[in-house]
């Protein structure tokens, strides 16, 4: 076999795509790398028993033999370092990568100027490589996402999995932080290990310390008995916070002795307990503010901070939207054992344009409902008016005026301003009414019109449906 130094500079693509062998070839040999290309895995096999490459790039899904199979032949012979393409971008097949051995994570399409850097910079870390560890199967998870900030955060859940660092999720409520946390324990080699969870802002604050750390019988009226804390029962495993941000000072003060320490009392105890656990924590909140503020201990906003997965809100990824739809909607048709519906194409559209401030959790929940509201096999737009005034809250309402007025507007229909604002009038006056129980004057109080103009409009309303 020829020496690996002889090919220092020679790199190894392969691809079945002949268009992306060709513009990637092109632009590292612009950068002044010998590129070599391929377009299966056994030519890079046969090519192997006379060269090495200096670095490959491979791409996951090729007919045949796929990409990561390749990556465990090479981690097994010490080739390397490998780069993986693919256009699937699913935590399990990112994951799959990185734990494979891979030492970098290109979502196609991507910018061939990045490609380049990740090459350079691959090839200018191989002397400090460690081994690779052996390929693993990956499970599947509920995060779903093609867009390309929910690429990043795959390539991070990816990369940052297999360690046991610290890390803290940030991200506006509902975009999915606990599910992150998960798939962060699931494809960890903690993962045969208990996940634990716990709302932070959900526990009374005199509670939350017991919550942590367990007491010992007798340490506080009604503890009757010994009980082990969260931080026990994660053992050996993953201990997820959420909402960090809202945890008491004097609390914040005993968590950060425990992740410096690894070090920990129950309440009412002597006895000092030596725990195993990766903490994973997340907030909606910026921590930096609350520690401008004094709200947040500084030392322990570094100690969780040590690597940082933001998620995206829903707006910012729209063409999620569909995909997430979809398999909300399924996927309330199976646990509630109803039916299964589909999205029509007009329905889906208006679905995708909706704002949803509650993100990921607003989404579902409306899927939930369709499921079990929507009269036929398939959801139409007029089924997303139903459903949002079943849920309605907090100016949800517009979203289903939204919809109308598409559906309107799409069927050619006309007038649709002055029948919006006379439905809404009467909507108004009618329930005005009923809560001053028939009182015009009460009832013109309460919505901040003169009494006059309620009778007006009412009598208009009368001479219409006659």
């Amino acid at each position: 076999m020829t020496e690996p130094s002889e090919f220092l500079q020679e790199i190894w693509i392969v691809d079945d795509d002949r268009g992306v062998r060709y513009v990637l070839a092109e632009a590292l040999r612009d950068a002044g790398l010998a590129v070599r290309e391929f377009g299966e895995v056994a030519s890079v096999r046969t090519a192997l028993h006379e060269a090495r490459p200096a670095l490959l790039l491979t791409d996951v899904r090729m007919p045949g033999e796929d990409g990561l199979g390749l990556l465990g032949e090479l981690q097994a012979q010490a080739i390397g370092p490998v780069i993986v393409m693919s256009a699937y971008t699913d935590v399990a097949t990112t994951a799959a990568a990185y734990r494979a051995g891979a030492v970098d994570y290109l979502a196609k399409p991507f910018d061939l100027d990045q490609a380049v850097t990740a090459v350079q910079r691959a090839l200018a870390d191989v002397p400090a490589r460690d081994a690779p560890a052996a390929a693993m199967t990956m499970p599947s998870h509920a995060l779903l996402g093609d867009s390309a900030p929910m690429r990043e955060v795959f390539r991070l859940i990816g990369r940052v999995a297999a360690s046991d660092l610290n890390v803290l999720i940030t991200g506006e409520t509902g975009t999915g932080k606990e599910l992150v946390a998960r798939a962060l324990h699931d494809e960890s080699a903690r993962r045969g290990k208990p996940f634990v969870a716990l709302n932070t802002a959900a526990i009374p604050s005199e509670l939350l310390e017991s919550e942590l750390f367990g007491h010992e019988a007798g340490a506080f009226t009604g503890a009757v008995r010994r009980v082990a804390g969260r931080f026990e029962q994660a053992e050996g495993g993953t201990l997820f916070l959420d909402e960090i941000g809202d945890m008491p000072l004097a609390l914040q003060t005993r968590l950060l002795r425990v992740l410096a320490g690894g070090e920990f009392y129950r309440v009412g105890g002597r006895e000092l307990i030596r725990g195993n656990v990766r903490i994973v924590a997340a907030t909606h909140q910026d921590l930096a503010t609350r520690v401008a503020a004094g709200q947040f201990r500084a030392d322990l906003m570094h100690r969780l901070d040590v690597v940082r997965i933001e998620l995206p809100p829903l707006r910012t990824r729209r063409s999620d939207i569909p995909l997430l739809a979809q398999h909300f909607l399924a996927a309330a048709a199976q646990q509630l054992k109803l039916a299964p519906k589909r999205f029509s194409r007009a329905a889906l559209k208006l679905v995708a344009q909706r704002d949803f401030p509650g993100n990921v959790r607003e989404l579902e929940n409306l899927c939930r409902r369709l499921a079990v509201i929507a009269a036929g096999s398939e959801i139409l737009p007029g089924d997303l008016g139903s459903a949002a005034a079943s849920g309605a809250g907090h100016g949800e309402w517009t979203d289903a005026l939204r919809d109308w007025a598409v559906a309107a507007l799409a069927d050619g229909e006309a007038d649709i301003h002055a029948r919006a604002r006379e439905a809404l009038d009467q909507t108004l006056l009618q329930a005005a009414l009923l809560a001053s129980e028939g009182h015009r004057q009460h009832a013109a109080q309460a919505l901040g019109v003169g009494r006059n103009t309620l009778t007006r409009k009412l009598g208009a309303s009368r001479t219409r449906r006659r």
